[in-house]
């Protein structure tokens, strides 16, 4: 019957011992003991928490016979078993000496029985991980069997060490079954409490994934398309739905560019921005957060909008510069979860690096229209100079070669002006190299010969306008025109697989790489080819010294629409 008592009392000691535990689960201190502890501060955090627990066990426990009946065991098993040998044995030592120090028959038995339990759970955990099996670490049944073994153990050492013996083995009798029944529940129920952590953090983390994976795909791009109202409004539409909020807002710098949700009677895209904490996010770069409570909130636009709070999170373009922000409300009767908050800021990083991209690439096509037009600045000044030369020559003596001359001439031209960064069909750009070809041929003569080999079932794919004639023309310019003899440019195309093969060929073999890798007519065609359609495509170049130079272009096949 006296047994039974004492369970019951250290039952009750036991549960004032885990309601501490649940309540310390609930704050961010538990978060690293919820896995193996591998790195030095997690070990040391492991060693802090369960020596506090080993020490509250002592102070928790019953006086018995000039000794103490407690739930010690616990902190040294779990330290041990979470944190591997060393933690254990520290955790063991800082609760046996506490428990040294408050005398007794049986203090130095305690403190070795202590130190003993710790090192005991440790070598559980290196057995686990050796294994395999860190599941088992986390297993409230490992923690009681472990903890009960212990509680073996310490009443061994009370006996073997605590004298006189008949009061080591009269105590040993009154507390071993109490002290084993408990210190076993209260390990299995402190596993427990961890677990249930783990679970409740591993469901939030998921919620957390699934929502932000919804989130990323269902807004995939549309930012980069412009950051303008209708993509914003876009945006905003899907963060309403997902996130399950009061209200979505998204800004520039100046004014409101969409919202949905709660206010959308009274919350105008179109209108300059009127929020201070708008104002404060943009100006200082920082997130703002309005509660209602701590920090009060009130709409600036309507006195009864039923908006309570507000958090806004600015967003960033070039140089980290604030653009604009999203805003994220909640009405007066609801309060910012956890969840949205983060997600907030995650995903105006993912908003930012959308319209970061889309100026990116807008900047790109910028850049390649400008060079484009660098090179008509660079080639057609010059060719037209030539071209007349030429035409000067033959009307004297061929009216109506002159004619064709002109006509060509008229097409080359009209196709300059007309499609400098279109995309066209390749037999568009066969028809605007001919013209080339063919007023260059006036003006060599016998001297150039063309053969154009293209069939007839490719001449529908595309390609970007204006990328043979460079080609060609650097191919009579640094080739065929430094022959004494017949120069000879062939054009072809070809199939494969999937790939369009273009090869512009010369019979003068005269490719100098050190000097033809800064000709601007050949390194933009490959840059333009590269930036469209990746680095598997673009330039190469083949040449057999005083033979011939082959220059190769490879395309995706893409047909006209």
């Amino acid at each position: 019957m006296y047994e039974f008592t004492l369970i019951l009392l250290l039952l009750q000691q036991m549960c004032v011992f885990l309601v501490i535990a649940w309540l310390m689960s609930k704050t961010r201190l538990f978060i690293p003991l919820m896995q193996v502890t591998v790195r030095l501060p997690h070990k040391l955090l492991c060693y802090i928490t369960f020596s506090i627990f080993c020490i509250m066990g002592t102070y928790f426990g019953l006086h018995i016979e000039d000794s103490i009946a407690n739930t010690r065991a616990i902190g040294a098993v779990m330290g041990g078993l979470l944190g591997g040998p060393v933690v254990g044995g520290l955790v063991g030592l800082t609760g046996g000496l506490h428990r040294y120090s408050l005398g007794g028959m049986t203090a130095l038995s305690c403190m070795i029985s202590t130190i003993a339990e710790g090192l005991l759970g440790g070598l559980m955990h290196t057995i686990l991980i050796k294994r395999g099996r860190s599941d088992k670490v986390f297993s409230p049944l490992t923690a009681g069997a472990i903890t009960f073994i212990a509680e073996l153990v310490q009443m061994a050492i009370i006996l073997l060490i605590a004298r006189p013996f008949q009061d080591a083995l009269h105590l040993v009798q009154s507390i071993a079954a109490p002290m084993m029944v408990t210190n076993t529940i209260g390990a299995a129920m402190f596993m427990r409490i961890l677990l249930d952590k783990r679970a409740m953090f591993e469901k939030y983390t998921t919620a957390f994934s699934t929502t932000a994976l919804k989130v990323a795909a269902s807004t995939e791009g549309i930012l980069r398309q412009g950051f303008n109202e209708e993509n914003s409004m876009k945006v905003a539409q899907v963060l309403y739905q997902e996130l399950d909020i009061g209200a979505v807002a998204i800004t520039d710098r100046e004014k409101l560019l969409a919202f949905t949700g709660t206010g959308d009677d009274h919350h105008l895209p179109g209108r300059p921005i009127s929020s201070a904490y708008t104002l404060r996010a943009i100006d200082s770069g920082e997130v703002v957060y309005a509660d209602g409570n701590e920090v009060p909130y009130r709409c600036s636009l309507h006195p009864h909008c039923k908006l309570g709070s507000t958090l806004v999170i600015p967003l960033r373009g070039e140089n980290q510069r604030v653009i604009g922000t999203i805003k994220l409300y909640e009405p007066r009767n609801r309060l910012f979860s956890s969840i949205n908050r983060t997600l907030g800021e995650g995903i105006a990083q993912l908003l930012s690096a959308q319209i970061l991209a889309g100026q990116y690439e807008r900047q790109k096509a910028l850049l390649a229209q400008s060079e484009i037009k660098l090179l008509h600045a660079q080639v057609n000044p010059h060719f037209l100079f030539n071209a007349l030369n030429t035409l000067m020559a033959v009307i004297r003596h061929d009216s109506e070669k002159a004619g064709q001359l002109v006509q060509y001439l008229s097409t080359f031209f009209r196709k300059n002006l007309k499609r400098p960064s279109e995309i066209v069909t390749l037999a568009n750009e066969i028809e605007h190299v001919n013209a080339y070809l063919q007023i260059e041929q006036a003006r060599f003569q016998s001297r150039l010969c063309i053969r154009l080999r293209v069939p007839e079932e490719l001449a529908h794919f595309q390609l970007p306008a204006f990328t043979l004639q460079p080609i060609v023309e650097n191919a009579i310019k640094h080739g065929t025109s430094q022959l004494l003899g017949v120069g000879v440019i062939t054009l072809q195309a070809s199939r494969d697989g999937q790939h369009l093969v273009l090869d512009i060929e010369d019979n003068a073999g005269l490719y100098q790489p050190e000097e033809s890798s800064g000709g601007l007519g050949m390194s933009l065609v490959d840059k333009r080819l590269r930036v469209r359609y990746g680095d598997a495509y673009g330039l190469t170049v083949t040449c057999e010294k005083d033979s011939l130079t082959r220059i190769t272009l490879r395309l995706p096949l893409e047909e006209s629409v």
